[in-house]
């Protein structure tokens, strides 16, 4: 997956929104304000996401791809390779997990408008 196929998956996603609050070499993909995707521009090989603390342990033991979140809270962020063996469907399942995660913690109110976008 290269950055803009990851860029067109964060972007069909509802809510999405995407910019670049830390720099013109980090983009960010946000859901209600708040964070769920980032990737830096200038390597384009990975990406970090957040994550449930059981499932990014358990992700980091059975893939050599995914490591504790680098510049972030290594118990709820994954960076993830994406020229590693890691299959596109997986790639999919990590970013589709962190963005339900950001958007269950959303106010109830702000998820059904989320939730009503088409």
């Amino acid at each position: 997956m290269n950055v803009e196929e990851l860029r067109d998956y964060c972007l069909q996603k509802s809510g999405v929104t995407e910019g670049m609050p830390f720099g013109e070499d980090t983009l960010v993909f946000k859901v209600g304000n708040k964070i769920f995707l980032l990737m830096s521009l200038n390597t384009g090989n990975r990406f970090n996401v957040k994550c449930d603390p059981e499932l990014a342990v358990e992700l980091r033991d059975r893939h050599t791809e995914v490591i504790p979140g680098f510049h972030m809270n290594k118990v709820h962020w994954n960076t993830v390779y994406t020229d590693g063996n890691l299959t596109n469907k997986q790639l999919c399942e990590m970013i589709d997990h962190s963005y339900s995660l950001i958007l269950k913690s959303l106010p109830k109110a702000v998820q059904a408008e989320i939730t009503a976008i088409k």
